[in-house]
């Protein structure tokens, strides 16, 4: 069965602009509730997390749900109104997450005395405490942001000297697609579940980058070279048999990836969950944007503005699927 992707491309454009759209749509209300478009963690905004977890091997102690609102009544007694408090429940826990404004040694400990004495004994073996300062966290976000423009312009210039410079504009227009699918969907889960986005988030897209331009290269590869077996055919056929063509390689590709993400999200520690979340969104959107949003585009703009002269046989040689 062969994929019809020039013919159906309206459908799959509209599909990734309705997903575009919904995230750009929860950003805008993130930034009107909270300030930012995605939910920062303390790697960016700098502060005190504290997460407590009471001590359940004590009778009695975890029998009943936290008062969330007795603990913000608490809170705010110390001139912490402000802070954001989320409940942890797992099996045979129940705790606390809490993110406020740096709090000193003395402040935590005073803190975590009020609390004791509202909800109960915390296991101090459970405790713990991060701290970043305001300027580390502008830091750490203005450096991510900058190695992701960087990642953009590397990749712009590879692909201009590799094939030519269309064909590298509609790379990084299926780049930016999916970077704007991955944050979008971590606006929406910042907004239902609480979701924040920390330093390895910017690492997550920098590996999404380099996951759908190696994908986008491959279809590329195998376009110039059908273009040069085969000068006399449309643009639209070459580019359909070649997505066809390398179809099965970049579905393999995908799932193997994903079989590794899936099993560190459930199985790995909680600090990978965010990363490989967002990796397995980024993969997906990958090699969505490489098969439907790069090659279609690309084929639209030769078949408007016509194709120049294809590329010599021989100087293409017969590609396997690698870069």
């Amino acid at each position: 069965m062969k994929l019809q992707v020039i013919r159906q491309r309206g459908l799959w454009w509209s599909i990734s602009a309705l997903g575009i759209l919904a995230g750009l749509v929860a950003m805008l209300i993130s930034w009107q509730q909270i300030g930012t478009p995605l939910r920062p963690s303390l790697d960016f905004v700098g502060g005190t997390r504290l997460q407590l977890e009471l001590d359940c091997t004590k009778p009695g102690v975890c029998d009943q749900p936290i008062d969330i609102a007795a603990v913000r009544t608490a809170i705010a007694k110390q001139g912490l109104e402000s802070s954001s408090v989320q409940e942890i429940v797992g099996q045979d826990r129940r705790g606390l997450s809490i993110r406020t404004s740096p709090l000193s040694v003395e402040q935590r400990t005073t803190l975590q005395n009020i609390l004791s004495e509202k909800i109960g004994a915390f296991d101090p073996a459970k405790t713990q405490i991060d701290t970043v300062g305001p300027v580390l966290g502008q830091q750490i976000l203005a450096s991510g942001l900058i190695a992701l423009l960087v990642s953009f312009l590397g990749i712009t210039i590879y692909l201009s000297l590799r094939f030519q410079l269309d064909y590298a504009v509609f790379a990084l227009v299926a780049l930016f697609h999916d970077v704007l699918i991955a944050t979008g969907a971590f606006a929406i889960f910042g907004l239902v579940f609480k979701l924040e986005v920390d330093s390895l988030f910017i690492v997550a897209l920098l590996t999404i980058v380099g996951f759908s331009v190696n994908d986008t290269v491959v279809i590329y590869d195998r376009i110039r070279e059908n273009l040069a077996l085969n000068p006399g055919r449309s643009i639209n056929e070459v580019v359909d048999d070649s997505i066809n063509q390398t179809l099965t390689r970049s579905i393999n590709t995908t799932l193997t990836a994903l079989l590794s993400l899936v099993a560190i999200f459930f199985f790995g520690g909680a600090t990978l969950k965010n990363f490989a979340l967002a990796l397995i969104i980024g993969f997906i959107a990958g090699a969505y944007s490489s098969i439907f949003i790069a090659s279609p585009l690309w084929a639209l703009w030769r078949e408007r503005v016509g194709s120049p002269p294809s590329p010599e046989k021989s100087d293409i040689a017969p590609s396997d699927g690698t870069i």
